[in-house]
C-alpha cells in the first residue's frame, strides 16, 4: 500500500476491502430466510461479469447484504440467499465498459451476451448507481474515505432509494469516500440499479461459446 496523503488513500490492488465474516454472512442468510432483511429485488440464478478501464465515482458508500435468488431446484420456486458487498454511489462515470453473462442452453452449449459502450471522449455515465457484487479488483484511489462506520449511518451515498437505505443495517460493517477512481476494473455482480444510465456507443452481441469480459 502506498503512504497516503491527508484525505487520500490508495492501494495499488483493491479486493473487497468489505469481505463478510463467516458469522456476518450466517446471520445476515438466516435474516433474509425469515423475512426481517429488506432486499431490493429477486435476482437471477446467473451472475455477470464488469470490465472497465475506468471508474471514476462520487459519494461512494460500501456494505455487506444478501440478494434473494430464486432457487431453480426448488418446486414451487423458493428464495435463495445469495450475500453481496453493495457499492453505491451519487455519480459514475465508466470509460471502455464490457458487460459479460453467460447461458448455458443445455445441448445446444453455451451463449455469451457481451454488451459494451463508453470511451475516453464519451465515457457511459450513471446516476445513484447501486451495484450487488461478490467480488471487485482493480487499482484504487479513495478521497476522504471512513473504514469500518456503521452501515446504517452511512451519509455520503445516495438517499433517493428507500429499498437501497433499508439494505444498511444497524451494527454492520460499512465504510465510505468522498470520491474514488478505481483503474483496471473487474467485477462479478448480481444486479445493477440506477436512476438513469447512460451508455454511449452501445454495442451488443450474442457468441456461441463462453467468451466473457474477462
Amino acid at each position: 500500500m502506498d503512504e497516503p496523503s491527508f484525505g487520500r488513500t490508495r492501494w495499488r490492488r483493491f479486493g473487497l476491502l468489505m469481505l463478510l465474516s463467516g458469522g456476518i454472512t450466517a446471520g445476515m442468510v438466516g435474516l433474509v430466510a425469515n423475512g426481517a432483511l429488506a432486499v431490493g429485488f429477486n435476482v437471477s440464478g446467473q451472475n455477470f461479469k464488469v470490465r472497465a478501464d475506468k471508474l471514476v465515482a462520487t459519494g461512494f458508500v460500501q456494505y455487506g447484504s444478501v440478494d434473494a435468488a430464486i432457487d431453480p431446484g426448488s418446486n414451487p420456486p423458493q428464495q435463495k440467499p445469495e450475500p453481496v458487498a453493495v457499492s453505491a454511489m451519487k455519480t459514475a462515470e465508466i470509460t471502455n465498459l464490457c458487460q459479460s453473462v453467460v447461458t448455458d442452453l443445455g445441448v445446444f452449449g453455451k451463449v455469451t451476451l457481451v454488451i459494451t459502450a463508453g470511451d475516453a471522449g464519451k465515457p457511459v455515465t450513471a446516476t445513484d448507481m447501486v451495484v450487488d457484487m461478490t467480488r471487485l479488483d482493480g487499482d484504487a484511489d479513495f478521497h476522504s474515505i471512513e473504514i469500518g462506520r456503521d452501515a446504517s449511518t452511512l451519509d455520503k451515498g445516495p438517499t433517493n432509494d428507500p429499498a437501497e437505505l433499508a439494505q444498511r443495517r444497524q451494527g454492520f460493517f460499512g465504510q465510505q469516500a468522498t470520491s474514488v477512481t478505481i483503474t483496471n476494473l473487474q467485477q462479478t455482480a448480481w444486479s445493477t440499479m440506477a436512476s438513469e444510465f447512460n451508455l454511449k456507443h452501445l454495442s451488443m452481441q450474442l457468441h456461441w461459446g463462453q467468451d466473457e469480459c474477462f
